[in-house]
């Protein structure tokens, strides 16, 4: 009988400049001295907070179980596939691009970062930008990176609560204030930082550019409708399927039952609104509320949702078959 569980995870938060005091959208109960930008869920050095393995981290249950935790589905059977962490943007990101698998091998990493964005939060006026303007190329964009004007040839879009966002390797993209996002990405740090109004940190611009793609899949993500589950008023919704991840977004109201997809993948939940309780059997069962995540591994088969009266999350996983890029728009 496996050793495995489902993970509560602890979040970790990432001071960062443009990150704010107050995240209690998500986490009413913390309090800050210092701006938070992120909340890491599911990084290698991200813990364990229940169970007999509490304390230990997913890059060391990754080494330790392998194929047990992380399924069949990811490429690499020795380390956590996807991080999922919340984006707390209060002022403007960097502008920035991140590699391509075959651009991060030439520098000496196993894979590059693709991503993509659930927008859980967003004020009126809301934005972000997401690749250069159709016809900027990227010799025209390094001369604006100089001449300070590289806002100005990005692609500006409104964002709004309950869109999905692809970010495909390679798109010149960053954040405005105003939103709170899920971001579901490869398992890569893998950031070139472009330009940073006049902020002092480092930029990367030889490599950085090396890595800009004039055109890319990125936009918001086309979505098929929501499916009623088992008439209970609970509904599923696709948020997105890509070659690196796939994202639903379930609303219940009722338990609910969850197998071991064709996928074979580890899957993570997070939950947006409400709570619930996880359970496995012949395991304690797990208590999960608004900001919290758990790891649930491949080997276990069949896991239940109980609501608590209701709850909002969203759930990741690892394709067990090769996968196009999304139909996306602006």
């Amino acid at each position: 009988m496996s050793e495995l569980y489902p993970f509560r995870m602890l979040p970790a938060f990432d001071p960062r400049p443009w990150g704010t005091l107050d995240l209690s959208p998500v986490y009413p109960n913390h309090r800050f001295t210092e701006k938070i930008g992120e909340a890491w869920l599911t990084g290698d050095a991200c813990q364990v907070s229940n169970g007999p393995l509490a304390g230990k981290s997913l890059a060391e249950l990754s080494l330790r179980y392998g194929r047990e935790l992380i399924g069949d589905a990811a490429r690499d059977p020795s380390r956590f596939p996807l991080l999922v962490k919340f984006l707390f943007p209060h002022e403007k990101l960097s502008v920035q691009v991140h590699p391509d698998d075959e651009a991060a091998r030439r520098v000496g990493e196993p894979w590059g970062k693709t991503e993509c964005w659930y927008v859980a939060h967003a004020k009126p006026g809301a934005r972000i930008a997401l690749g250069l303007k159709p016809g900027v190329t990227r010799d025209q964009f390094a001369k604006a990176i100089l001449q300070t004007e590289a806002e100005n040839l990005l692609n500006w879009i409104n964002v709004y609560a309950g869109e999905m966002i692809y970010v495909a390797a390679g798109t010149v993209h960053t954040l405005g204030p105003g939103s709170i996002l899920v971001e579901t990405q490869q398992q890569s740090d893998m950031t070139y930082r472009l330009y940073d109004y006049g902020r002092a940190r480092e930029l990367h611009l030889e490599r950085g550019l090396a890595a800009v793609k004039e055109k890319v899949a990125s936009g918001k993500v086309i979505r098929p409708a929501p499916v009623e589950l088992n008439g209970s008023h609970s509904r599923r919704s696709p948020l997105i399927t890509a070659p690196y991840f796939a994202v639903d977004m379930f609303e219940l109201k009722s338990p609910h039952e969850f197998a071991s997809s064709d996928d074979c993948s580890v899957q993570i939940m997070v939950v947006l609104e409400g709570c619930g309780i996880i359970e496995v059997s012949g395991t304690e069962p797990v208590t999960l509320a608004k900001g919290d995540a758990v790891v649930v591994p491949a080997s276990i088969s069949t896991f239940r949702v109980r609501p608590q009266w209701a709850v909002e999350l969203i759930r990741a996983a690892v394709p067990g078959k090769p996968q196009p890029e999304p139909a996306t728009g602006m």
